[in-house]
């Protein structure tokens, strides 16, 4: 069996703990019903459109921030900050990761933004230090599931598509991957994720 030799991984919910225990934590502190913001942000058409505008810097998190307090009935600032309080470190994936690395791996981070300011979701995670290739959707002008964007991932790795694997804990972001011929594994409990990294590279990254 020959093995991949390139990663890239996600960012919220692969190198983080998951996003939707966060927003459920954010609903309860602000006194909305469960599941305000899926409905208000993910499933009402406009909310879609301007969160993906976001992922692709043509809006600002601000600009978002404003938008998204007046669908939720809550206060803009620093909303998504807020929104996203409680997210912490994987140290499973972060160490898996940088095992990887030190066993001759190249590890890719593909993430779509929500912006970078007044609250950047990336700070206190070192990426560039600690990875080989950053791509944040907003500096491409793109956003996950473009296939434009993999490919300028693919392209800073110096890597083909069968080369690399990709993680993401979006199952549709995983399938774009795996039609461009990336081996995709959509993380749902990092502890498996580890484990099937470590089968496809052929690398024990849990030690």
């Amino acid at each position: 069996m020959s093995h991949r030799t390139g990663l890239i991984l996600d960012f919220g919910g692969v190198l983080t703990t998951p996003l939707l225990p966060a927003v459920l934590a954010f609903e309860q502190r602000e006194g909305l019903p469960q599941g305000a913001c899926l409905t208000a942000l993910y499933k009402d058409e406009t909310g879609v459109r301007i969160t993906s505008d976001l992922e692709r810097g043509a809006v600002s998190q601000t600009e978002w921030n404003t938008f998204a307090g007046k669908m939720l009935g809550v206060a803009p600032d620093n909303l998504m900050g807020r929104i996203f309080g409680d997210l912490r470190p994987e140290p499973l994936l972060i160490n898996a990761a940088a095992a990887a690395r030190r066993a001759g791996i190249k590890v890719g981070i593909l993430s779509n933004s929500v912006g970078l300011a007044p609250w950047d979701l990336y700070d206190g995670y070192e990426l560039e230090r600690l990875y080989d290739v950053v791509v944040i959707s907003e500096h491409h002008l793109m956003r996950k599931p473009d296939q434009a964007l993999f490919e300028v991932t693919l392209k800073m790795m110096e890597m083909s598509a069968e080369q690399c694997i990709f993680v993401d804990d979006t199952e549709a972001y995983v399938q774009a991957a795996e039609h461009l011929g990336l081996a995709g594994v959509h993380n749902q409990d990092p502890k498996q994720t580890v484990a099937t990294l470590s089968e496809l590279l052929g690398v024990d990254l849990s030690a």
